[in-house]
């Protein structure tokens, strides 16, 4: 299947000084993408990444910049969210990803390494799968905000999902 979003840089044009590269979504690009996360709307996706080769593969160290249109979990309208996240992937062999998975400990360092993908990376899958991970799984309109402030401000300091337990507990 073929990325929404593919912005392939070959490794043999990526050279150990690092390599600034910018990569912006089309409209159409855009609208696939917005199918695949369940969005309104992508109104704008780019990002600005610094790739520079290591020992490991490629670092790709930069930020991401989308707007994006959500559906309130609550009344369905819509929910504009500006997302700016930053971000730093390593695009390694998949021979060492396969390795990696072997692992039965992962530190925090193993949770941003892509596979290389027929000798190249692909910084525009990369941008679309931070931008996943980057979207309000509960988006909410500013009305239910409003309610939801309202609610844990009328039930005061015991408000809570686990409120109701706290007695069950006595005193201990």
């Amino acid at each position: 299947m073929k990325p929404e979003f593919s912005r392939r840089y070959p490794l043999d044009t990526i050279g150990s000084a690092p390599r600034e590269v910018c990569v912006e979504a089309t409209a159409a690009e855009r609208a696939a993408l917005a199918t695949r996360f369940g969005l309104e709307a992508l109104e704008a996706l780019g990002a600005t990444a610094v790739l520079t080769a290591c020992a490991l593969g490629i670092e790709a160290v930069g930020r991401l910049r989308g707007d994006v249109v959500q559906s309130c979990v609550v009344t369905g309208e819509p929910v504009a969210a500006r997302i700016d996240e930053a971000f730093a992937l390593r695009f390694v062999d998949p021979a060492l990803l396969a390795s990696e998975a072997e692992e039965t400990e992962l530190s925090d360092g193993d949770c941003d390494l892509i596979e290389i993908d027929g000798g190249a990376v692909d910084l525009g899958e990369a941008v679309a799968q931070t931008l996943g991970l980057a979207l309000d799984p509960f988006p909410r309109c500013a009305v239910e905000r409003a309610r939801e402030k309202e609610r844990k401000w009328a039930a005061g300091a015991d408000a809570g999902p686990f409120a109701g337990l706290k007695g069950m507990l006595g005193n201990q």
